[in-house]
């Protein structure tokens, strides 16, 4: 048997470990939260699992790593939806159901930069980035609590500029 073989032998094994260790935990884990969407999810999450475990020996964590992963295909599941409903939406609307959208992100636009420079910095690496608060905190040079107190603020201006 080849060295190659025997990795693969030995990653297979280990995810189908995984898989048996945690695969009816992660199912109810999703379907607790995301209901119907939960064996897309559950789906997304392996694959990408299997992806990982290319490259991956052992981890430490398995669950906290399942659950970001699912919380990762979640997110990315619900923006390619909302992608289609903004377009599905936007000719079902015509002219004036697109010219709303327009206003609105005109709006939003508007009370992001309407926000004072830290605030606005952490608001944009958080929620348009990705970033978490460490990175940001690692990015900008502040305290990761800085991190959280400044996106408190930036969210209550935000709520209070739409009210």
């Amino acid at each position: 048997m080849s060295d190659q073989s025997q990795r693969i032998g030995r990653r297979d094994g280990r995810l189908a470990g995984l898989y048996r260790d945690h695969g009816g935990w992660l199912t109810r884990s999703l379907r607790r939260r995301f209901g119907d969407e939960s064996d897309d999810i559950a789906h997304e999450t392996w694959k990408r699992m299997v992806a990982f475990y290319g490259d991956a020996a052992e981890v430490r964590s398995p669950r906290a790593l399942l659950l970001t992963i699912a919380r990762r295909c979640a997110a990315d599941l619900g923006r390619r939806r909302t992608r289609g409903d903004e377009t599905r939406s936007g000719l079902d609307w015509g002219d004036q159901g697109a010219a709303a959208a327009q206003d609105e992100a005109l709006l939003l636009q508007q009370i992001i930069l309407g926000l004072p420079e830290p605030l606005r910095d952490v608001f944009v690496m958080s929620r348009f980035v990705g970033l978490s608060n460490a990175e940001i905190a690692e990015r900008l040079g502040i305290a990761q609590k800085t991190v959280e107190w400044r996106m408190t603020k930036a969210l209550a201006h935000c709520a209070a500029q739409l009210r």
